[in-house]
């Protein structure tokens, strides 16, 4: 059984098309195009290809016989940060933007957290030889300043958005606003399973990938699949790749671990399905972290990539329908998975991943021995070496 967005892009309740009048034409080009090439066999096949050869999938299933004894089961890691540009994040660009080269666009937009959708982004469109511009908060240029040269190597044009909090909220909010203004020849590449449909199914779609691999090489490797599905849960699309595809075994746990900052209680943290309400943000309606007056409200992680007051509708499906559950992780948490992965399996974490390990070492007594649990591994750590030395004062 899948779950599939009825044809006004709902998940229940949950996502659909709320955008102003100026952007419905985009919106309308893009669900057309997608739902008319996404079936088509050369472009499937084209995408394939470059998935395998561009992009060096299947990414591995490593069982971290290490990472074990700390959990207590038998925990592997599906190594997404082996993927071409040390992300997740290629599955989806590398789609969007041979899906835009098809419709004939011949500009790139995006918007990057913690700048590895950008950095992706960047890749994909200088092989495609296309123009390329990344929507980047001034916060996190600061933080992944890395990322940034990388982006401006690759040819791209990296803006850094100074208003709001300056973080990935007001960089997605000015890449809409471009995309208003220039859809006839751009095409906006959001990073996440959020905004307006189709963009979710679409964004879900090229990330379940992760899944799919994951199915075939757990079954190879145990014989049946996995207890638990652990991953971390910022607008959503490494947990979404990794969990959409066993959605029908109900016997398969799915664990979403958010961003806790500094306390749920505190107001600086960016756990949306664990404090959130319902509410509409950019185009989509999705639980959203907001005040009495229904303003969004600011959010703090020690990850960029999670730093967001939403998340993505299908994600408040499976929250609302119990067929996922969502936790937390603190800075701390975050922190201490980030120097024991790399401590006792030599493997350097993206924070975000961290956030997934983190989790799973504290609260290891939920789980049994004999239990198999796979954490996505969404991103290396490569881009977060300055900043956790900065944090940490040892620069």
């Amino acid at each position: 059984m899948k779950t599939i967005p009825d044809r006004y892009g709902k998940y229940g309740p949950f996502g659909g098309i709320f955008a102003p009048e100026t952007l419905m034409p985009a919106i309308e080009e893009l669900e057309n195009n997608y739902s008319r090439i996404s079936r088509n066999r050369e472009f499937k096949n084209e995408l394939a290809s470059l998935l395998a050869d561009y992009a060096g999938r299947p990414t591995p299933l490593y069982l971290a016989e290490n990472l074990s004894r700390y959990t207590g089961c038998r925990t592997y890691l599906k190594r997404e940060d082996l993927a071409f540009t040390g992300a997740h994040k290629i599955n989806n660009t590398l789609g969007q933007v041979l899906l835009a080269r098809t419709t004939g666009k011949k500009r790139i937009i995006a918007e990057t957290g913690a700048g590895q959708h950008g950095v992706a982004t960047a890749t994909v469109a200088a092989l495609m030889n296309m123009e390329c511009v990344v929507y980047m908060g001034e916060v996190d240029c600061e933080r992944q300043k890395i990322n940034v040269y990388r982006m401006k190597l690759l040819g791209a044009r990296v803006v850094p958005v100074a208003t709001g909090s300056r973080t990935l909220k007001d960089a997605t909010n000015e890449a809409i606003r471009d995309w208003i203004a220039n859809f006839q020849t751009t095409h906006y590449v959001i990073g996440s399973v959020v905004g307006f449909h189709p963009y979710p199914l679409m964004v879900r779609d090229f990330q379940s990938v992760i899944g799919e691999e994951t199915r075939v090489q757990i079954m190879k490797k145990e014989k049946r699949l996995p207890d638990y599905l652990v991953a971390c849960v910022g607008g959503g699309s490494n947990s979404m790749g990794l969990f959409h595809p066993f959605y029908g075994n109900r016997k398969v746990k799915f664990i979403g671990v958010e961003a806790g900052g500094r306390g749920v209680n505190t107001g600086y943290h960016s756990a949306t399905l664990s404090k959130g309400r319902k509410g509409i943000l950019h185009g989509s309606l999705s639980y959203l972290l907001q005040d009495v007056n229904g303003q969004v409200t600011p959010t703090h992680s020690v990850s960029a990539g999670l730093d967001y007051p939403g998340v993505g509708p299908e994600h408040s499906f499976y929250k609302e329908t119990g067929r996922a559950e969502y936790v937390y992780a603190l800075d701390r948490d975050a922190l201490e998975g980030f120097h024991l992965l790399s401590r006792i399996e030599g493997i350097i974490p993206a924070l975000e991943s961290s956030h997934a390990v983190g989790w799973a070492v504290k609260n290891k007594k939920r789980f049994r021995e004999k239990d198999i649990v796979v954490i996505c591994l969404s991103g290396r750590g490569d881009k977060d070496l300055m900043e956790v030395a900065r944090i940490e004062g040892s620069m």
